[in-house]
């Protein structure tokens, strides 16, 4: 969920499938943003020979739009390179890796990163940020990678001009949601007797415990992304608000190379998988649509705000709950505060005149990130963000902290429809109490307190297998 496995072509393409996208005003220096992309979902960590990896032939990217136009300003490209030292061996690595030059690792990667400039006449300047870069290997286990984090881990935080940090390598995945539940027509854990099929109740299962991703995680100054180069300094101006999604390309074209054994491209990259908004074409898109709505921009996305202002989920939940969402199932009119959260975001009126996500009226699926909120003290942070007080979540922006499920369900279920229609009471489900959520928390290894924030990958011989269930 969040975007895992949430199209029926990028299912099938692991490396290039975006999974989480994270957008925030650094704690630790309030004059950095961190960017952050995670991709590759479900990595078992003890998923060897072969473990997981970036992939040489697709291009990744972190977008920033500035001007209103939904289209990228600046662009970050990310190309990886892997090499296998020892041609003789089965293994990945012959021996401890302590060190991320230690001969022992047979299958290194290294990246380079692009930074490109887009001018409205449509011409763009590219600057090289590094080349060479050490991605750290996979998590094996104690004997092949001991002290994972220490050696290997930190070590792959690189330090860039002007004051940049860029990580590139294997984490645990800081999403959580009970993908079991969610996916068994709509169960949510908590509320099971009131399912039309009941069932008892019970705390949520966080689906993705244990498993890793491939993160990439930028750290850049405010003033770089800000439009005029300068940092915005007043919440309620549109002017102070960025967008954010991540995409991957690949060659239009694949052949099959009979010498070599393996696949070459050719023809034009094109892109193959998008992600700004969390759980936007996992739950919002239609089946039949989300292949051509990964290819697609996000400047075009008016062509996707019908299931936004009609969301499918919305409809299901009165189904089945029974009685649970009676407001919701009587409520007819288009979800204005969806289309304001997810499309264009949301203006300062609606919040009280405090901040703003609006970037304009162009409809496009971007994470939208004010520039001019501060973060929230560490220790005073709510995963609710914005619905909850704290301006410094999601929907602006996102945390890794940010519970973004739960968040979801209880907007799509109503919570946020009197923003734009004081004449809505939400049901009392959605109102009062704590029940509407699926249950789920996060029960991976502890989240950092700094960059790249995301927790070190679950080891391979440290993870015991789950008990099946029939």
């Amino acid at each position: 969920m969040s975007s895992h496995r949430e199209a029926p072509a990028i299912s099938k393409d692991a490396a290039a499938d975006n999974t989480d996208v994270y957008a925030f005003v650094d704690t630790n220096d309030p004059s950095k943003v961190n960017l952050i992309c995670s991709f590759n979902p479900f990595e078992i960590p003890y998923g060897g020979p072969n473990f997981s990896e970036f992939a040489d032939d697709v291009i990744y990217t972190i977008n920033i739009s500035n001007d209103g136009t939904s289209k990228p300003n600046i662009q970050y490209q990310f190309r990886f390179h892997t090499i296998i030292r020892n041609p003789k061996t089965f293994l990945y690595n012959t021996g401890p890796i302590n060190s991320l030059s230690s001969a022992n690792w047979n299958r290194p990667q290294s990246y380079s990163i692009t930074k490109i400039v887009f001018a409205k006449s449509g011409k763009f300047t590219a600057t090289s940020l590094g080349k060479g870069l050490a991605v750290p290997p996979c998590n094996v286990g104690v004997r092949s990678t001991p002290n994972y984090e220490a050696n290997l881990g930190s070590k792959a935080v690189h330090s860039l001009s002007a004051g940049r940090k860029v990580f590139a390598g294997q984490r645990s995945d800081s999403f959580f949601v009970d993908l079991g539940s969610i996916f068994d027509l709509g169960g949510l854990r908590p509320l099971n007797p009131a399912h039309l099929i009941p069932l008892a109740a019970m705390a949520g299962e966080n689906g993705l415990m244990g498993l890793n991703v491939h993160t990439i995680a930028l750290q850049v100054p405010i003033t770089e992304l800000a439009v005029g180069g300068k940092k915005p300094t007043d919440p309620a101006k549109s002017t102070s608000v960025i967008g954010v999604w991540s995409s991957t390309y690949r060659s239009s074209g694949r052949l099959f190379d009979t010498k070599t054994a393996t696949y070459k491209g050719y023809g034009k990259n094109t892109q193959v998988s998008r992600l700004g908004n969390p759980l936007f074409n996992e739950v919002i898109n239609p089946m039949a649509v989300k292949d051509k709505w990964n290819h697609s921009a996000p400047a075009g996305d008016s062509a996707y705000a019908q299931y936004v202002t009609k969301p499918e989920f919305a409809g299901l939940l009165p189904v089945l709950y029974p009685g649970a969402f009676p407001n919701l199932k009587a409520y007819t009119k288009p979800r204005a505060d969806l289309a304001a959260i997810l499309l264009t975001g949301i203006p300062a009126s609606v919040l009280g005149g405090k901040a703003t996500t609006y970037t304009g009226p162009v409809e496009a699926d971007m994470l939208r990130l004010n520039l001019a909120v501060p973060p929230t003290a560490k220790g005073s942070e709510n995963n609710l963000g914005v619905v909850a007080g704290d301006f410094a979540g999601f929907p602006n922006g996102r945390r890794v902290i940010d519970d973004v499920t739960t968040i979801e369900i209880r907007a799509l279920a109503g919570l946020t429809i009197p923003l734009v229609d004081k004449s809505f009471t939400p049901d009392d489900i959605v109102a009062k109490g704590d029940s509407l959520r699926d249950g789920s928390t996060y029960t991976n290894l502890p989240l950092l307190d700094r960059f790249p924030y995301l927790a070190p990958p679950a080891s391979g011989y440290g993870t015991t297998q789950p008990t099946p269930a029939a």
